[in-house]
């Protein structure tokens, strides 16, 4: 999945102009304390907001580059390499664990899905620790420390799984190696990712204009980094072996500590604790409280290193998290809110609903239809055989060419007063997202002599996601900043990416509807492989368009409920 970088810094300290701002996907969460710090410190005008009261005191003479801090570019390669060894791991996962240990789709689906749900809900902790004691640089730099080893951890491959008397023989050894390896990787997007982004908002002065396009540089290096590694890791991961595939990720997240430690010098200052004293205060003989944190990593890493394995408890956690959170949500608003505020929190928690429809249906890009990529579908291109995980390029190839199509569009019917309100974004967005396996559907009528279907209709399904996620992500963070109550922003934006990893899950399990039995890690009868997939598409489809109506005709309702916010 792509993660369009939401310049939510910059939404937040102009809530009024949110509807202007090109973002998108905002899987890169942000500090929430520090949000919601802010909201607290702001009234219920909607008055401009920072997240971070140091965001004003960022000197003009600070070193310059192309009329940009140095230290954007330092952020910049550093996510651009961070996003390298992200996405080229995350197409190559399963692809690895079905056709080299010669997990079932289910097995394998199930390890895909609580890493993925674990990953996405991890920068909810990371970013409050940040926030509240490390400070991001310190938090960056200790997360790319165990990114590094967590990839590079990944290149051991163990020995090749095998059949013996019909029972599957495993490296158990190698995988557990896997697992800890997944564990440390899902630990350290937890530190980094919230905290990166911020740094950004952090050295630009409060009402610099050269905020907005910072965000869009830093925003290519988000898509620069997915595109590349999608290409280069997954085939050299499928053609010259899966360890060479995982090192080059992890090569490619050693670069990118390099630069950031290479670069402290231009960030000191803009990310720093809140409470230096207070973070070097020994809480016993000999260990202050930022060692402390480090430490406390340990045991936590082996707690996720455990979960990982067992999907099924990951998704009741996450699960009860969720209902958890949700009865606060309704508790608050029963107690707290008057009655427009009431009604904009109702609006939201359908929104949020209904993003977890999207990304459950979006997220099948790394796992059914990557399986539908490498058993039935054709893929030489034009004399050029491509592989399985390279479609997955294809998202971040069609927004960076089309999301500044979407932006132009969304201004030009704005200034005529025609621009769809959220609630009609976030349908078109998931229609789009049903339309979308249509076209998968519509492309199993028409395979050639083998059996496979021709590649083109996967390329039209990626833009027709694409298209609904450029609909519908950019205006779901910004929501959250307009519409929930300023005391609770931070509490809000924490459920929203709550929901966002519980939609990873249940992506997996949808996809688990076309689980093939593959006890020797390929197809054995593609017909029927083509038609278990068609089947699940088909029902995705109409999952897609039935929600994408629904909202459609809810749309009325809950923008009357919004009270004006656009």
């Amino acid at each position: 999945m792509l993660k369009l970088y939401c310049y939510l810094n910059f939404l937040i300290a102009n809530r009024h102009q949110a509807n202007d701002i090109d973002c998108g996907h905002l899987h890169n969460p942000v500090s929430f304390a520090g949000i919601q710090r802010e909201a607290d410190n702001s009234n219920n005008t909607g008055e401009s907001m920072t997240v971070n009261s140091s965001d004003a005191l960022a000197p003009a003479n600070q070193p310059q580059f192309l009329g940009h801090p140095v230290g954007l570019y330092v952020c910049f390669l550093t996510e651009m390499w961070e996003r390298f060894s992200f996405y080229g791991m995350k197409y190559l996962l399963l692809l690895y664990l079905t056709k080299y240990h010669l997990f079932s789709d289910a097995g394998g689906l199930d390890v895909l899905g609580s890493y993925a749900g674990l990953v996405y809900a991890m920068p909810v902790i990371g970013g409050m620790l940040a926030d509240r004691y490390l400070g991001m640089r310190k938090a960056v730099t200790f997360g790319a420390i165990l990114l590094c080893l967590g990839h590079l951890g990944l290149a051991y491959e163990g020995f090749q799984a095998y059949i013996e008397d019909g029972v599957v023989v495993q490296d158990t050894g190698a995988i557990q190696v896997f697992y800890f390896s997944l564990a440390l990787i899902i630990m350290g997007v937890g530190f980094l990712k919230p905290n990166i982004s911020t740094i950004v908002g952090q050295l630009y002065g409060q009402g610099d204009a050269r905020r907005d396009s910072g965000f869009t540089i830093f925003y290519m290096g988000i898509n620069t980094g997915s595109f590349i590694a999608t290409l280069l890791v997954t085939y050299i991961g499928e053609v010259y072996g899966w360890g060479w595939g995982f090192g080059l990720a992890g090569i490619g997240m050693v670069l990118g500590l390099i630069v950031f430690l290479a670069g402290q010098k231009y960030l000191y200052g803009y990310a720093e604790p809140n409470d230096p004293v207070m973070l070097k205060e020994k809480v016993f003989a000999f260990l202050d409280r930022e060692w402390l944190i480090y430490l406390a990593t340990l045991p936590a890493l082996f707690v996720v290193w455990q979960l990982v394995q067992y999907n099924p408890v990951v998704h009741s956690v996450l699960l009860g998290l969720s209902f958890i959170v949700l009865a606060g949500i309704i508790w608050f608003m029963v107690k707290e809110c008057t009655k427009v505020e009431r009604d904009r929190m109702l609006v939201l928690i359908v929104l949020t609903f209904s993003t977890v429809v999207f990304w459950a249906l979006f997220e099948q890009s790394a796992s059914s239809m990557t399986l539908y990529a490498d058993r039935v579908m054709d893929r030489n291109v034009f004399g050029f055989e491509t592989t399985a995980g390279q479609y997955g390029a294809l998202n971040p190839l069609f927004i960076i060419t089309l999301a500044p199509l979407f932006a132009w569009l969304w201004i030009a019917l704005g200034k005529r007063n025609l621009e769809p309100s959220t609630p009609v974004k976030f349908a078109l967005g998931i229609m789009q997202a049903g339309l979308g396996f249509g076209a998968l559907v519509l492309g199993a009528q028409f395979p050639n002599e083998a059996g496979l279907v021709g590649a083109g209709w996967m390329v039209l399904a990626y833009m027709l996601h694409t298209m609904g996620e450029l609909c519908l992500s950019p205006v779901g963070l910004s929501a959250v900043t307009k519409l929930a109550v300023h005391k609770v922003v931070g509490v809000m934006m924490g459920a929203w990416f709550l929901a966002t990893a519980y939609s990873e899950l249940l992506a997996t399990q949808l996809a688990k509807l076309a689980a093939i039995d593959t006890p020797s890690g390929e197809v054995a009868d593609v017909g029927a492989a083509l038609a278990g997939y068609t089947e699940l598409f088909s029902f995705l489809m109409y999952v897609g368009i039935a929600i994408g109506v629904f909202m459609l005709l809810l749309s009325p309702w809950l923008k009357k409920r919004m009270h004006g916010v656009n």
